[in-house]
């Protein structure tokens, strides 16, 4: 069916008001649904007739009745209706950030302390139709990504060097505690003093020792009154707890890691540092996607309060 443009403009209105129309069959009624007055109504739908050009209405009768272009139009009036409200409204679920795709990538440990999985499920059951993909990835690839923009969002153990235009906010902060032996001497001991380490030989993550784990075991045998002898490093956590397991050595690390379980391999407090490890999320400041902005709230709601913390721009 052609459209009379030297008629006017086509608009979602005149289907608004046709479709009304045809389901009250009656020119006040359809008025007064609409809040428009009868003759506005009137001309509306003379308008639409002139740019279909076609009748829609049978004009032979006292009642409003339809002409068989009417009853087809009538069909593919509500069909393209439908179709522009199911738009608009994805547009606005978008818009809120109900929608959409989210890029993360997690270090293992996140996983491991029940956070990434926490707020992740948090997330999906108030953003049940945001997409979430999820990487495992080393902490400095994450920090370049997501300042590169093929990354959204990381999962990270400070401290670290953050990129420009990336911050970063504590979501747990947790004591650490020795991995050693089950043969280990002070392995029977409910907890044991830092310093009576001293002459271990430690076993620390493969990375700069001003960074993350082995930061952070540096930091307490310092605090303890040593310096560590760290002679040997493993790739991940999984590696460097089976190290320990066959006494190579002993390993400082977050509470949450007790959960890896080995054969030959138990944790105990430490005493003597206040030292702690801690868990944060990255993503950049100047974020725009929606989804994204709302997946860095919805941290930020969970995010214990003090230092570390940093915002979003408007």
């Amino acid at each position: 069916m052609s459209v009379n443009k030297a008629a006017g403009t086509f608009e979602l209105r005149h289907l608004r008001y046709f479709v009304t129309l045809a389901e009250e069959r009656n020119f006040s009624r359809a008025a007064e649904r609409l809040g428009i007055a009868q003759p506005g109504l009137s001309q509306q739908i003379l308008n639409l007739e002139a740019l279909l050009g076609t009748p829609l209405l049978d004009r032979s009768r006292r009642s409003v009745q339809l002409t068989l272009s009417g009853q087809v139009f009538l069909q593919e009036a509500r069909k393209t209706l439908a179709q522009a409200d199911a738009a608009l409204a994805a547009v606005r679920r978008a818009g809120r950030g109900e929608t959409g795709r989210i890029s993360i990538g997690y270090v293992a440990s996140a996983a491991y302390a029940g956070v990434l999985t926490a707020s992740l499920a948090g997330f999906r059951a108030t953003h049940p139709e945001v997409e979430l993909q999820l990487t495992e990835m080393e902490m400095g690839l994450q920090l370049a990504a997501i300042a590169g923009g093929t990354l959204d969002f990381g999962y990270i153990r400070p401290p670290v060097a953050v990129p420009d235009g990336v911050v970063t906010i504590c979501v747990l902060r947790e004591p650490l505690v020795v991995a050693l032996g089950a043969a280990h001497t002070l392995a029977g001991r409910d907890a044991i003093p830092l310093s009576g380490l001293r002459e271990e030989t430690f076993i620390a993550p493969r990375q700069a020792a001003d960074v993350g784990f082995h930061h952070n075991a540096v930091a307490a045998c310092r605090e303890s009154g040593f310096e560590p002898k760290i002679s040997a490093t493993g790739r991940d956590f999984t590696t460097i707890a089976s190290m320990v397991a066959v006494g190579l050595g002993v390993a400082l690390v977050p509470r949450s890691l007790t959960c890896l379980q080995l054969p030959g391999l138990v944790y105990r407090p430490v005493t003597g540092s206040t030292t702690t490890s801690v868990l944060a999320v990255a993503y950049r400041r100047s974020e725009l996607a929606p989804a994204v902005r709302a997946f860095i709230r919805h941290h930020h709601r969970a995010a214990p309060s003090g230092p570390g913390e940093a915002g979003l721009d408007a």
